[in-house]
């Protein structure tokens, strides 16, 4: 999950820096990511993993790191009612 993460960050988050060279727990908004660009990262999300983030992880905390994208993820995907939205 970790590494199809960063190939999405890679293609959408439109970062300044190499995402391999992010720590998971890096903030990405510090980073460079804008709220734009975080955006882009969650709907190519929910089209890589098949989910749909509900209103409770829209928030800038949710995508603010690798780790955090991680777990929410985590969480969509082990329970396919959240998933739907």
């Amino acid at each position: 999950m970790n590494e199809r993460i960063r190939t999405i960050l890679r293609d959408n988050a439109r970062l300044p820096i190499d995402v391999a060279t992010l720590k998971d727990e890096d903030n990405l908004y510090d980073a460079g990511m804008s709220s734009h660009a975080s955006v882009n990262v969650m709907l190519a999300l929910e089209d890589e993993f098949e989910v749909e983030f509900p209103a409770r992880f829209l928030n800038r905390t949710a995508f603010a790191s690798i780790a955090n994208i991680q777990h929410a993820l985590s969480e969509l995907v082990s329970d396919p009612e959240l998933a739907r939205g």
